[in-house]
């Protein structure tokens, strides 16, 4: 907009000398301005002294500058919502927005990074960080084959293979990869003061079981019974079948003791298979104790709760059984690969069987730390 060579006193004094009786020709003639541009003047600044006259001209500057704030800020609101990505919580991510605002908004670069809430000396900052490719080729062949997995236990198995890679390096590279995996619902947990479960001293001292129920894509219903030595975590069976009596239960265990020995106690819930007459019967005959828990309490019976979770998430959900051989094929080598492959949060790391059969030395420095 041009710059009018009049200001605001000296347009007021042309208005003043109208109002003296001068006609409006002569008075445009004398200051060189057009009649239209008087009648203007006079709309204007009809009837102001001088001081009005500034103080409109300092309310018309500013209710400007609050327009252009106003359409600024319109126009920043848009163009967050428009920006790739859905939140800006990296300096990676809030560098694309930079770069993007630049380029498809024009805005400068120093708007752009205060509207992407980054420093310009960290965006102008260049990354000396190594590529990863191979590490990154082999998380993601790991996350592949081992969905449920999070980078924890991804950690130790690119350790097993060599890899030394920081643990916040390698969550770094997972997030990255878009990799994280989604927590499944979970239902409502009580709000009580829980006392620790004992933990046993050596193997054989305390079995859990339970079952588990699921069903075949024909929809028929199956059930797996889950039997876990509670000092190793091993999972000592995994039997499919569509009904299981307390008979089929007492020979499943009778099968187990036959390999590694009779327990000194069983845990379990209070179902209809567990209080049956043949598991009453086995356990007088095997001098077992057996041990139930309350109704309701199944954290009384964690370790194997545990491990149904594991069980449910990791194969059960990932996998449909077209038929009982089906089933039993791919739970036995989950079971195998549960046993001697797949690493325990809770075992430090350790593989139940790598666990159970550490030396001696190693169990003796254990119960001496703990």
């Amino acid at each position: 907009m041009r710059k009018s060579r009049f200001s605001e006193e000296q347009i007021i004094g042309i208005l003043k000398e109208r109002q003296a009786g001068l006609g409006a020709k002569k008075l445009c003639r004398k200051h060189g301005i057009s009649d239209a541009t008087f009648y203007k003047w006079r709309s204007k600044y009809g009837g102001m002294g001088v001081s009005d006259a500034k103080k409109l001209k300092s309310l018309v500057a500013e209710n400007a500058k609050l327009k252009k704030l106003l359409a600024e800020q319109m126009m920043d609101v848009s163009t967050l919502k428009e920006m790739p990505g859905k939140k800006l919580l990296r300096p990676g991510s809030r560098r694309r927005a930079v770069d993007w605002a630049t380029k498809e908004k024009s805005y400068t670069q120093q708007r752009a990074c205060t509207l992407a809430g980054i420093d310009p000396r960290v965006y102008w900052r260049q990354l000396d960080r190594p590529e990863d490719t191979d590490l990154r080729a082999r998380l993601r062949e790991l996350s592949s084959e081992r969905r449920r997995f999070g980078y924890r236990r991804l950690d130790i198995l690119l350790r097993r293979e060599g890899w030394a890679v920081n643990w916040k390096r390698l969550s770094r590279i997972y997030k990255e990869e878009g990799l994280t995996v989604r927590k499944r619902g979970g239902g409502k947990r009580a709000l009580c003061t829980r006392a620790p479960m004992a933990i046993p001293q050596g193997p054989n001292q305390r079995w859990s079981l339970d079952f588990v129920s699921d069903s075949l894509s024909c929809g028929r219903r199956s059930r797996i019974l889950n039997v876990i030595d509670d000092f190793s975590r091993e999972c000592l069976a995994a039997v499919v079948a569509t009904s299981l009596s307390g008979i089929r239960v007492a020979r499943e265990l009778e099968r187990i003791a036959e390999m590694r020995g009779y327990p000194c106690m069983v845990v379990s819930d209070n179902g209809r298979e567990l209080t049956s007459n043949a598991i009453l019967k086995w356990q007088e005959d095997r001098k077992v104790e057996w041990h139930y828990i309350a109704p309701g309490k199944l954290m009384q019976n964690g370790f194997v709760e545990s491990f149904n979770g594991r069980m449910r998430d990791e194969l059960l959900n990932e996998h449909l059984f077209d038929t009982l051989r089906h089933a039993r094929n791919l739970v036995a080598a989950w079971r195998t690969d549960v046993n001697h492959h797949r690493p325990h949060s809770s075992l430090a790391g350790l593989t139940p069987w790598e666990y159970a059969n550490r030396s001696e030395k190693d169990q003796n420095l254990n119960r001496a730390n703990s």
